[in-house]
């Protein structure tokens, strides 16, 4: 009776199981996370260089936020555009967007931030 073994491997996951679907549902977040990360400073890279050197694709400032917006591929809504044509630096953009990270028990806001300036 006590080298009785059957269920052991049930326990075993009962155990191990949540903390892994745990792990796996961040890494998943993390991983959306850094596509947001790296859609909006492609957007703002695009958007700064549209224009200071695509005169006439993004003509305003209205053009310029729409041309920014649409080079943006994250997963989430889109993030909040702004520009700055008189900066000291040439044409400067930047976004920004607050991203809920969620690891399974509790919820991050990571505020997300990325500029780009072209002369």
């Amino acid at each position: 009776m006590l080298n009785d073994q059957r269920g052991t491997s049930a326990v075993e996951f009962a155990i191990v199981g949540p903390i892994f679907i745990m792990v796996l549902v961040g890494i998943f977040y993390l991983c959306m996370c850094l596509a947001v990360v790296g859609s909006m400073h492609y957007a703002v890279q695009e958007g700064a260089r549209c224009a200071s050197v695509r005169t006439m694709v993004c003509t305003d400032q209205t053009s310029t936020l729409a041309y920014m917006q649409s080079h943006y591929f994250g997963p989430t809504t889109l993030p909040t555009f702004t520009y700055d044509p008189a900066a000291v630096c040439g044409h400067s953009v930047s976004a920004s967007i607050n991203y809920v990270l969620d690891i399974g028990l509790k919820q991050f806001n990571v505020p997300i931030t990325a500029s780009a300036c072209f002369p």
